[in-house]
Protein backbone atom coordinates (compact mmCIF):
# COMPACT_ATOMS: atom_id res chain seq x y z
CA UNK A 1 0.00 0.00 0.00
CA UNK A 2 1.68 3.56 -1.22
CA UNK A 3 1.88 6.12 1.60
CA UNK A 4 -0.86 9.20 1.41
CA UNK A 5 0.93 12.14 -0.22
CA UNK A 6 0.48 15.39 0.94
CA UNK A 7 -1.00 18.34 -0.90
CA UNK A 8 0.15 21.26 -1.82
CA UNK A 9 -1.59 23.38 0.87
CA UNK A 10 0.07 21.04 3.44
CA UNK A 11 3.23 21.46 1.59
CA UNK A 12 3.56 25.05 1.89
CA UNK A 13 1.90 25.37 5.31
CA UNK A 14 5.01 23.00 6.49
CA UNK A 15 7.69 25.21 4.71
CA UNK A 16 6.69 28.42 5.67
CA UNK A 17 6.27 27.54 8.82
CA UNK A 18 9.95 26.01 8.64
CA UNK A 19 11.05 28.84 6.77
CA UNK A 20 9.52 31.50 10.00
CA UNK A 21 11.90 28.87 12.52
CA UNK A 22 8.62 27.21 13.46
CA UNK A 23 7.95 23.98 13.66
CA UNK A 24 4.24 22.28 13.54
CA UNK A 25 4.90 20.50 17.12
CA UNK A 26 5.88 23.25 18.55
CA UNK A 27 9.78 22.78 19.00
CA UNK A 28 13.04 24.44 18.24
CA UNK A 29 14.99 23.73 15.16
CA UNK A 30 17.84 21.90 17.28
CA UNK A 31 15.69 19.69 19.81
CA UNK A 32 14.46 16.33 20.01
CA UNK A 33 11.11 15.04 21.15
CA UNK A 34 10.38 13.38 24.10
CA UNK A 35 12.43 10.20 24.40
CA UNK A 36 12.26 7.36 26.51
CA UNK A 37 14.29 3.93 26.62
CA UNK A 38 12.85 1.08 29.03
CA UNK A 39 14.12 -2.60 28.77
CA UNK A 40 12.22 -6.00 29.56
CA UNK A 41 12.18 -8.89 31.75
CA UNK A 42 14.51 -10.82 29.35
CA UNK A 43 18.04 -9.52 28.98
CA UNK A 44 18.75 -8.04 26.14
CA UNK A 45 15.77 -6.27 24.99
CA UNK A 46 15.11 -2.99 24.72
CA UNK A 47 12.06 -0.06 23.92
CA UNK A 48 12.85 3.34 22.70
CA UNK A 49 10.47 5.62 21.86
CA UNK A 50 11.22 9.23 20.42
CA UNK A 51 7.17 10.83 20.45
CA UNK A 52 5.24 8.93 18.71
CA UNK A 53 7.89 6.69 17.03
CA UNK A 54 8.56 3.77 18.79
CA UNK A 55 11.08 0.50 18.16
CA UNK A 56 11.70 -3.14 19.69
CA UNK A 57 15.29 -4.26 19.83
CA UNK A 58 16.09 -8.09 21.13
CA UNK A 59 19.54 -9.68 21.50
CA UNK A 60 20.08 -13.30 21.30
CA UNK A 61 22.96 -15.45 20.94
CA UNK A 62 24.01 -18.84 19.52
CA UNK A 63 27.48 -20.80 19.40
CA UNK A 64 28.19 -21.49 15.90
CA UNK A 65 31.68 -21.69 13.30
CA UNK A 66 33.74 -18.75 12.96
CA UNK A 67 34.28 -17.22 9.53
CA UNK A 68 37.45 -18.46 7.59
CA UNK A 69 39.01 -15.24 7.13
CA UNK A 70 38.27 -14.41 10.66
CA UNK A 71 38.77 -17.98 12.99
CA UNK A 72 39.23 -16.20 16.50
CA UNK A 73 36.42 -13.85 16.31
CA UNK A 74 32.62 -14.30 16.96
CA UNK A 75 29.70 -12.51 14.26
CA UNK A 76 27.61 -9.44 14.72
CA UNK A 77 24.43 -10.05 12.78
CA UNK A 78 21.67 -7.29 12.59
CA UNK A 79 18.58 -7.71 10.82
CA UNK A 80 15.91 -4.71 10.82
CA UNK A 81 12.19 -5.59 9.98
CA UNK A 82 9.72 -2.66 8.98
CA UNK A 83 5.93 -4.35 9.47
CA UNK A 84 2.56 -3.16 8.46
CA UNK A 85 1.62 -2.01 11.87
CA UNK A 86 3.94 0.45 11.97
CA UNK A 87 2.90 2.05 8.81
CA UNK A 88 0.53 0.90 5.74
CA UNK A 89 3.72 2.12 2.99
CA UNK A 90 5.52 -0.91 4.65
CA UNK A 91 4.99 -4.30 2.73
CA UNK A 92 5.08 -7.72 5.14
CA UNK A 93 7.31 -10.30 4.48
CA UNK A 94 9.44 -8.06 2.19
CA UNK A 95 12.07 -5.40 2.77
CA UNK A 96 11.81 -2.10 1.16
CA UNK A 97 13.99 -0.11 -0.04
CA UNK A 98 13.72 1.93 3.12
CA UNK A 99 14.56 -0.38 5.52
CA UNK A 100 17.38 -2.30 3.37
CA UNK A 101 18.75 1.49 3.50
CA UNK A 102 18.27 1.18 7.79
CA UNK A 103 19.76 -2.18 7.81
CA UNK A 104 23.44 -1.30 6.25
CA UNK A 105 23.78 2.05 7.73
CA UNK A 106 23.08 0.48 11.28
CA UNK A 107 25.51 -2.67 10.01
CA UNK A 108 28.17 0.57 9.12
CA UNK A 109 27.52 1.96 12.57
CA UNK A 110 27.93 -0.55 14.71
CA UNK A 111 29.92 -3.35 13.05
CA UNK A 112 32.60 -1.80 10.97
CA UNK A 113 33.24 0.74 14.10
CA UNK A 114 34.01 -2.36 16.05
CA UNK A 115 31.96 -0.74 19.13
CA UNK A 116 31.40 -4.53 20.49
CA UNK A 117 34.84 -7.03 20.94
CA UNK A 118 34.64 -9.94 18.89
CA UNK A 119 37.50 -11.28 20.05
CA UNK A 120 35.82 -11.89 23.50
CA UNK A 121 33.33 -13.89 21.98
CA UNK A 122 35.63 -17.00 20.63
CA UNK A 123 35.12 -19.93 22.41
CA UNK A 124 37.37 -22.10 20.46
CA UNK A 125 39.85 -20.51 17.93
CA UNK A 126 38.65 -22.13 14.11
CA UNK A 127 35.55 -24.15 15.58
CA UNK A 128 33.80 -22.47 17.98
CA UNK A 129 32.48 -18.83 18.71
CA UNK A 130 29.01 -16.68 19.56
CA UNK A 131 27.29 -15.46 16.88
CA UNK A 132 25.01 -12.28 18.21
CA UNK A 133 21.66 -11.04 16.71
CA UNK A 134 20.10 -7.78 17.09
CA UNK A 135 16.61 -8.17 15.92
CA UNK A 136 15.02 -4.50 15.59
CA UNK A 137 11.35 -3.93 15.01
CA UNK A 138 9.59 -1.34 14.06
CA UNK A 139 6.33 -0.80 16.49
CA UNK A 140 5.60 2.70 15.30
CA UNK A 141 6.82 5.24 12.32
CA UNK A 142 6.33 8.77 12.61
CA UNK A 143 9.47 10.12 11.72
CA UNK A 144 13.26 9.84 12.38
CA UNK A 145 13.33 5.68 12.54
CA UNK A 146 17.14 5.76 11.94
CA UNK A 147 18.22 7.43 15.25
CA UNK A 148 15.27 5.38 17.36
CA UNK A 149 16.94 1.72 15.86
CA UNK A 150 20.31 3.12 16.41
CA UNK A 151 19.61 3.75 20.45
CA UNK A 152 17.92 0.56 20.81
CA UNK A 153 20.25 -1.54 18.95
CA UNK A 154 23.02 -0.30 20.86
CA UNK A 155 21.39 -0.05 23.79
CA UNK A 156 19.72 -3.53 23.87
CA UNK A 157 23.53 -5.26 23.30
CA UNK A 158 25.05 -2.97 26.39
CA UNK A 159 22.34 -4.28 28.98
CA UNK A 160 22.38 -8.48 26.92
CA UNK A 161 24.37 -10.86 29.09
CA UNK A 162 25.33 -14.24 27.48
CA UNK A 163 25.56 -17.32 29.32
CA UNK A 164 28.63 -18.53 31.03
CA UNK A 165 31.37 -20.95 29.23
CA UNK A 166 33.90 -24.01 30.40
CA UNK A 167 36.26 -25.76 27.92
CA UNK A 168 37.80 -28.95 29.35
CA UNK A 169 39.96 -31.00 26.57
CA UNK A 170 37.39 -31.03 23.70
CA UNK A 171 34.24 -31.26 25.76
CA UNK A 172 32.47 -27.84 25.54
CA UNK A 173 29.79 -26.52 28.50
CA UNK A 174 27.83 -23.66 28.68
CA UNK A 175 26.18 -22.92 32.42
CA UNK A 176 23.00 -22.05 33.28
CA UNK A 177 22.15 -18.41 35.18
CA UNK A 178 21.24 -21.05 38.08
CA UNK A 179 24.62 -22.65 38.13
CA UNK A 180 26.82 -19.67 37.10
CA UNK A 181 26.04 -15.71 36.59
CA UNK A 182 25.77 -14.29 33.17
CA UNK A 183 28.63 -12.60 31.24
CA UNK A 184 28.04 -9.31 29.82
CA UNK A 185 29.21 -8.26 26.32
CA UNK A 186 32.42 -6.16 25.77
CA UNK A 187 31.04 -2.38 24.46
CA UNK A 188 34.20 -0.47 23.52
CA UNK A 189 31.77 2.80 22.50
CA UNK A 190 28.33 3.76 21.78
CA UNK A 191 27.83 4.51 18.42
CA UNK A 192 24.57 7.18 18.29
CA UNK A 193 23.13 8.29 15.02
CA UNK A 194 21.50 11.70 14.54
CA UNK A 195 19.59 12.65 11.84
CA UNK A 196 19.59 16.11 10.30
CA UNK A 197 16.81 17.64 7.72
CA UNK A 198 17.64 20.44 4.89
CA UNK A 199 15.81 22.82 3.42
CA UNK A 200 15.61 25.42 0.69
CA UNK A 201 19.27 23.66 -0.49
CA UNK A 202 20.31 23.86 3.20
CA UNK A 203 19.24 26.84 4.23
CA UNK A 204 17.11 25.87 6.91
CA UNK A 205 18.25 22.66 9.18
CA UNK A 206 16.03 20.86 11.40
CA UNK A 207 17.10 18.22 14.20
CA UNK A 208 14.77 14.89 14.67
CA UNK A 209 12.34 15.86 12.19
CA UNK A 210 8.77 13.76 12.10
CA UNK A 211 6.68 12.27 8.78
CA UNK A 212 5.47 15.41 7.99
CA UNK A 213 8.90 16.86 7.82
CA UNK A 214 10.57 14.18 5.94
CA UNK A 215 7.81 14.38 3.72
CA UNK A 216 8.82 17.97 2.54
CA UNK A 217 12.63 17.62 3.41
CA UNK A 218 15.09 18.24 0.15
CA UNK A 219 18.15 15.89 2.06
CA UNK A 220 18.93 14.06 4.50
CA UNK A 221 22.15 13.93 6.52
CA UNK A 222 23.26 10.80 9.09
CA UNK A 223 25.91 11.21 11.51
CA UNK A 224 26.98 8.25 13.61
CA UNK A 225 29.37 9.58 16.39
CA UNK A 226 30.16 8.61 20.21
CA UNK A 227 30.79 10.65 22.95
CA UNK A 228 34.68 10.77 22.44
CA UNK A 229 33.56 13.01 19.08
CA UNK A 230 34.52 10.04 16.62
CA UNK A 231 32.37 9.95 13.63
CA UNK A 232 31.81 6.54 12.71
CA UNK A 233 29.29 7.04 9.75
CA UNK A 234 28.06 10.17 7.48
CA UNK A 235 25.70 9.55 5.28
CA UNK A 236 23.60 12.25 3.35
CA UNK A 237 20.55 11.67 0.88
CA UNK A 238 18.77 13.86 -1.49
CA UNK A 239 19.21 16.21 -3.96
CA UNK A 240 20.87 18.73 -3.07
CA UNK A 241 24.76 20.01 -2.57
CA UNK A 242 26.37 20.86 1.16
CA UNK A 243 29.18 23.06 2.01
CA UNK A 244 32.13 22.23 4.03
CA UNK A 245 31.03 24.63 6.66
CA UNK A 246 27.35 23.26 6.59
CA UNK A 247 28.48 19.69 7.98
CA UNK A 248 30.94 21.25 10.46
CA UNK A 249 27.73 22.80 11.57
CA UNK A 250 25.95 19.14 11.65
CA UNK A 251 28.83 17.43 13.11
CA UNK A 252 29.18 20.14 16.14
CA UNK A 253 25.52 19.66 17.01
CA UNK A 254 26.02 15.85 17.03
CA UNK A 255 28.46 16.14 19.81
CA UNK A 256 26.10 17.58 22.03
CA UNK A 257 22.65 15.63 21.21
CA UNK A 258 25.14 12.24 21.43
CA UNK A 259 26.35 12.95 25.31
CA UNK A 260 22.82 13.57 26.03
CA UNK A 261 21.51 10.45 24.55
CA UNK A 262 25.00 7.90 26.15
CA UNK A 263 24.21 9.66 29.73
CA UNK A 264 20.38 8.97 29.01
CA UNK A 265 20.92 5.28 27.73
CA UNK A 266 23.45 5.08 31.04
CA UNK A 267 20.87 6.03 33.71
CA UNK A 268 18.53 3.16 31.96
CA UNK A 269 20.65 0.94 32.25
CA UNK A 270 21.50 2.02 36.22
CA UNK A 271 18.01 1.96 36.87
CA UNK A 272 17.15 -1.18 35.93
CA UNK A 273 20.11 -2.98 37.51
CA UNK A 274 19.00 -1.52 40.77
CA UNK A 275 15.85 -2.41 40.76
CA UNK A 276 16.87 -6.24 39.25
CA UNK A 277 19.19 -5.93 42.39
CA UNK A 278 16.37 -5.10 45.12
CA UNK A 279 13.85 -7.40 43.36
CA UNK A 280 11.39 -4.69 42.59
CA UNK A 281 9.63 -3.95 39.44
CA UNK A 282 11.16 -3.71 36.40
CA UNK A 283 11.05 -3.91 32.69
CA UNK A 284 7.72 -3.37 30.99
CA UNK A 285 5.87 -4.12 33.42
CA UNK A 286 6.99 -1.00 35.65
CA UNK A 287 7.30 1.17 32.02
CA UNK A 288 4.18 0.82 30.81
CA UNK A 289 1.49 2.83 32.70
CA UNK A 290 -2.53 2.86 32.01
CA UNK A 291 -4.45 5.96 32.32
CA UNK A 292 -7.38 4.44 32.25
CA UNK A 293 -8.82 1.73 34.44
CA UNK A 294 -10.82 -1.48 32.92
CA UNK A 295 -14.33 -2.91 33.98
CA UNK A 296 -12.97 -5.87 34.70
CA UNK A 297 -10.56 -4.69 37.08
CA UNK A 298 -11.63 -5.43 41.15
CA UNK A 299 -9.59 -5.57 44.35
CA UNK A 300 -9.99 -9.10 45.62
CA UNK A 301 -11.34 -9.66 49.05
CA UNK A 302 -10.77 -11.83 51.65
CA UNK A 303 -13.71 -14.63 52.35
CA UNK A 304 -14.31 -15.58 56.04
CA UNK A 305 -14.44 -18.74 56.41
CA UNK A 306 -14.85 -19.36 60.23
CA UNK A 307 -18.76 -18.93 60.03
CA UNK A 308 -19.41 -22.62 58.72
CA UNK A 309 -21.78 -24.30 60.24
CA UNK A 310 -22.02 -27.78 57.93
CA UNK A 311 -25.20 -29.51 60.91
CA UNK A 312 -27.08 -26.98 60.45
CA UNK A 313 -27.34 -26.66 56.92
CA UNK A 314 -27.34 -30.13 56.42
CA UNK A 315 -30.47 -29.85 58.79
CA UNK A 316 -32.19 -27.51 56.41
CA UNK A 317 -32.37 -29.77 54.15
CA UNK A 318 -33.66 -32.86 55.49
CA UNK A 319 -36.50 -30.40 56.86
CA UNK A 320 -35.34 -28.81 59.50
CA UNK A 321 -37.81 -26.23 61.57
CA UNK A 322 -38.10 -22.59 60.19
CA UNK A 323 -36.49 -21.06 62.94
CA UNK A 324 -32.97 -22.58 62.65
CA UNK A 325 -32.82 -21.53 59.22
CA UNK A 326 -33.80 -17.95 60.76
CA UNK A 327 -30.76 -18.09 62.57
CA UNK A 328 -28.57 -19.26 60.26
CA UNK A 329 -29.97 -16.03 58.69
CA UNK A 330 -29.03 -13.94 61.22
CA UNK A 331 -25.98 -15.02 61.42
CA UNK A 332 -24.95 -14.47 57.56
CA UNK A 333 -26.37 -11.12 58.22
CA UNK A 334 -23.69 -10.49 60.47
CA UNK A 335 -20.80 -10.92 57.84
CA UNK A 336 -21.15 -10.21 54.59
CA UNK A 337 -18.57 -12.27 53.06
CA UNK A 338 -20.12 -15.46 55.18
CA UNK A 339 -20.12 -18.47 53.35
CA UNK A 340 -22.80 -21.40 54.25
CA UNK A 341 -22.15 -24.90 53.26
CA UNK A 342 -25.64 -26.51 52.54
CA UNK A 343 -24.28 -30.20 51.29
CA UNK A 344 -21.54 -31.51 50.02
CA UNK A 345 -20.08 -30.03 47.01
CA UNK A 346 -22.85 -27.25 47.55
CA UNK A 347 -22.49 -23.65 49.62
CA UNK A 348 -24.17 -20.81 49.44
CA UNK A 349 -23.65 -17.09 49.87
CA UNK A 350 -25.83 -14.52 51.00
CA UNK A 351 -29.29 -14.39 52.33
CA UNK A 352 -31.13 -16.17 48.98
CA UNK A 353 -31.14 -19.75 50.74
CA UNK A 354 -30.72 -22.80 48.48
CA UNK A 355 -30.56 -22.05 44.95
CA UNK A 356 -33.47 -23.80 42.75
CA UNK A 357 -31.79 -22.97 39.36
CA UNK A 358 -29.29 -26.21 38.76
CA UNK A 359 -31.07 -29.61 40.91
CA UNK A 360 -29.55 -32.22 40.82
CA UNK A 361 -31.35 -35.48 40.08
CA UNK A 362 -30.36 -37.18 43.25
CA UNK A 363 -31.66 -34.18 45.01
CA UNK A 364 -34.96 -34.30 43.16
CA UNK A 365 -35.15 -37.94 44.28
CA UNK A 366 -34.37 -37.42 47.55
CA UNK A 367 -36.92 -34.85 47.73
CA UNK A 368 -39.61 -37.24 46.11
CA UNK A 369 -38.49 -39.79 48.80
CA UNK A 370 -38.94 -37.45 52.19
CA UNK A 371 -42.78 -36.63 50.37
CA UNK A 372 -44.01 -40.19 50.46
CA UNK A 373 -42.87 -41.08 53.45
CA UNK A 374 -44.90 -37.97 55.11
CA UNK A 375 -47.96 -38.81 53.26
CA UNK A 376 -47.66 -42.43 53.95
CA UNK A 377 -47.57 -41.40 57.81
CA UNK A 378 -50.64 -39.14 57.27
CA UNK A 379 -52.60 -41.97 55.48
CA UNK A 380 -51.51 -44.32 58.48
CA UNK A 381 -52.71 -41.27 61.22
CA UNK A 382 -56.11 -41.16 58.93
CA UNK A 383 -56.61 -45.24 59.45
CA UNK A 384 -55.73 -45.06 63.08
CA UNK A 385 -58.09 -42.32 63.78
CA UNK A 386 -61.01 -44.16 61.95
CA UNK A 387 -60.22 -47.05 63.50
CA UNK A 388 -60.54 -45.37 67.14
CA UNK A 389 -63.19 -43.12 65.97
CA UNK A 390 -67.30 -43.52 65.88
CA UNK A 391 -69.77 -46.28 64.07
CA UNK A 392 -70.83 -42.99 62.40
CA UNK A 393 -67.68 -42.59 60.56
CA UNK A 394 -67.23 -45.81 59.88
CA UNK A 395 -70.42 -46.03 57.83
CA UNK A 396 -70.27 -43.10 56.32
CA UNK A 397 -66.91 -44.61 54.64
CA UNK A 398 -68.60 -47.45 53.46
CA UNK A 399 -71.50 -45.50 51.90
CA UNK A 400 -69.13 -43.69 49.77
CA UNK A 401 -67.15 -46.29 48.76
CA UNK A 402 -70.58 -48.19 47.37
CA UNK A 403 -71.13 -45.15 45.42
CA UNK A 404 -67.33 -45.35 43.85
CA UNK A 405 -68.18 -48.87 42.82
CA UNK A 406 -71.31 -48.40 41.62
CA UNK A 407 -70.29 -45.11 39.56
CA UNK A 408 -67.97 -47.44 37.98
CA UNK A 409 -70.02 -50.20 36.92
CA UNK A 410 -72.34 -47.58 34.71
CA UNK A 411 -69.55 -45.87 33.20
CA UNK A 412 -68.38 -49.61 31.59
CA UNK A 413 -71.70 -50.33 30.67
CA UNK A 414 -72.34 -47.54 29.27
CA UNK A 415 -68.77 -48.12 27.04
CA UNK A 416 -70.05 -51.24 26.40
CA UNK A 417 -73.37 -49.95 24.64
CA UNK A 418 -71.76 -47.39 22.50
CA UNK A 419 -69.27 -50.33 20.96
CA UNK A 420 -72.33 -52.29 20.20
CA UNK A 421 -74.18 -49.55 18.53
CA UNK A 422 -71.16 -48.93 16.19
Amino acid sequence: MRDTPLSNCEREFIKKAISEKRRIDGRQAFDYRHMKISFGLERGCCQVEIGETRVMSQVSCQVGEPKQARPADGTLFINVELSPMACPSFEPGRLSDFGVEINRLLERCLKESRCIDTESLCIVTGEKVWEIRVDVHVLNHDGNLVDACSIAAIAALAHFRRPDVTVSGEEITIHPASERDLVPLSVHHMPICVSFAFFEQGKFLLVDPVDLEEKVMEGRMVIAMNKHREICTLQVTGQMLLLKDQVLRCSNIAVVKVAEITELIHKALENDRQERFKGGKFGFAESVSLDKVTANQKIAEPVDMTTLDAQRAASYLEGSESSDMDSSIVSSEEDENSVVILDKGVGGIGLGGVSRWNVDEEMEELAGEQQTTQTGQKVKQTHMVADHGSSSEEETTEVLGNQATNQKQKDKEASVRKKEKK
